[in-house]
This record gives structure tokens, C-alpha cells and sequence, in this order.
């Protein structure tokens, strides 16, 4: 398994341009095709008024707007891939709400790279939950990079010590999965098992050793660490010297709100480096 196609998000925020440099980082060591995918934030269902129209009816009304704004983001994409020396990318414009829009390439794609909201923000806010929407409704991992501002510039060098939190359940498992290629290259990985904590399931409490013979078999280098969980996470990659961490996401719908385990809020709102996440 490597990762052939990435997929990121490109918004023409101000916290893009680090997120397409980590994304074109990580296509250039794995060998991959990157898209940088732009929306124009109008959902393909929906007229102004609320109503929902078949898939393909055109929309009444002026887009320019909004089409101008995602070419921008578009072409500052383009820029960077070029000026990184990618040799294989594309800028794709798409008709769609944020959310829906990754969603629904999400199959096409080994890996999404996708930024953190802004943990000062309103949570409700559709940019604010973006990375959980479609964490749990895309077909692929997340590889999530940090909001705040006094972190721009800090991940040039993402993937050479990379910090596995595992718990033995299904979304870690499938999180651990989806890491493969990185762990593979990277210089140094550290194991940090727990029980869990964050709605396991079955498979919660698979010994650390195993683990860490698993991943030999793939011919990944791997540090047994220390048992700590949720916002510890974050302080063991601080101590430990990691550049990324890896992690199953735990949730469920409820209400009309997604419902975030404990480990998997305090990551996702206090992240200091990287995270690739799945659910």
C-alpha cells in the first residue's frame, strides 16, 4: 500500500498555504498525483430559498462570485505545487457545499489533508466542524494540520517521528491502516497503547507487543511508549520530539450533532502538530 492520490483542501484562507505545503510534501515523498479541490461552497441541492432541485438543474441565479473566490484559491494551489516541483497535480473547481464536496471525492483519494477549525470559534460553525463532518462520513483517513497561526511554518519536516496513540479499537485500527506509507518512511515511530477510552469495541485492549510485531512485519521501525490518552497525546509529542501523531476518531450522531469521544475532542481542539485521524 502507498499513497498514489492526496487530496487537499485548498480555501484561500490564510492557513491554506501551510496545509498545501505539508500535502505537496507528503505527494512528493510517496510519489503521488496531489489535487488541490476548491468549492464553491453552494450545495447542489439546495436554491436560495430552501428548496431542493434534481442533481444537474442549473441555479437561477448568479455563481461568478462564488467561482472567482475558488479559482483564487485555485491558482495560489497551483502556485505552490509548481513552485515545490510537484510533478503531477491538478486544481479542481467543484459546485458544492465544503462538506459535501469532499465527501463525495473522498473515494478517489488515498489520504484527505484538511485544516483544523479555529478552536476559538463557534463549533457550529461549518468551517469549525469540517474536519469531523467529513472524518466521519468520508471513505478515507484525514491527515489534519493545526489552525493557529503561531504554528505557520512549523511543519516542514512532517513524518520523520511520527506518535501512534492505539487502543485497540476500530478506529484505530483503521487510522493505524491508513498511516501505513508514512510509518513506513518515517525515521522513528513511537507506540503509546492505552485502553480505551474513547469507545473501543472489541478489539480494545490488544497488547502493545503484538502491535509493535504487526508493524515490523511492514518493515516500520517502532518505539513502545509510555500508556497516556486524549489531551495527553498531545503532551507526549512534545516530550517524545514527534512531528505528527496518528489516532482513531471516535463519535456518533445524535441529535443533529455529532457526538466526539473524549480523546477525539481534545485533539481535535488543541492539536500542536499534525494529526492523521480516521474513524
Amino acid at each position: 500500500m502507498s499513497y498514489k492520490t492526496i487530496l487537499v483542501h485548498a480555501d484561500g484562507s490564510p492557513q491554506a498555504a501551510q496545509r498545501i505545503r505539508l500535502a505537496a510534501q507528503f505527494a512528493l515523498a510517496h510519489g503521488a498525483h496531489l489535487i488541490g479541490a476548491a468549492m464553491t461552497g453552494l450545495s447542489r441541492h439546495a436554491l436560495p430559498d430552501g428548496s431542493i432541485v434534481p442533481i444537474g438543474t442549473p441555479f437561477p441565479f448568479d455563481q461568478r462570485r462564488l467561482r472567482t473566490r475558488a479559482d483564487t484559491a485555485l491558482t495560489h494551489f497551483a502556485d505552490c505545487a509548481s513552485h515545490m516541483g510537484l510533478p503531477s497535480f491538478e486544481a479542481r473547481l467543484v459546485d458544492d457545499a465544503v462538506d459535501d464536496g469532499l465527501i463525495l471525492q473522498s473515494p478517489y483519494a488515498d489520504l484527505l489533508v484538511l485544516g483544523q477549525g479555529d478552536p476559538e470559534g463557534q463549533p457550529d460553525e461549518l468551517l469549525n466542524r469540517l474536519p469531523q463532518d467529513v472524518m466521519f462520513q468520508s471513505a478515507r483517513a484525514l491527515l489534519i494540520v493545526p489552525y493557529q497561526e503561531q504554528f505557520n511554518g512549523q511543519f516542514d519536516q512532517v513524518g520523520q517521528h511520527v506518535l501512534v496513540g492505539w487502543d485497540g479499537s476500530v478506529s484505530a485500527i483503521r487510522a493505524l491502516t491508513a498511516a501505513l506509507p508514512a510509518l513506513r518512511l518515517a525515521a522513528r515511530v513511537t507506540l503509546v497503547a492505552s485502553p480505551s477510552s474513547d469507545g473501543g469495541g472489541r478489539q480494545a485492549g490488544l497488547p502493545g507487543a503484538e502491535l509493535a510485531r504487526y508493524l515490523a512485519r511492514h518493515d516500520v521501525n517502532e518505539l513502545a511508549g509510555a500508556r497516556k490518552a486524549g489531551a495527553a497525546l498531545m503532551e507526549m509529542a512534545s516530550e517524545v520530539g514527534a512531528d505528527m501523531l496518528v489516532m482513531g476518531g471516535y463519535g456518533h450522531w445524535r441529535l443533529r450533532e455529532w457526538m466526539l469521544g473524549g480523546a477525539t475532542r481534545s485533539v481535535l481542539r488543541g492539536m500542536t502538530l499534525p494529526v492523521l485521524m480516521a474513524h
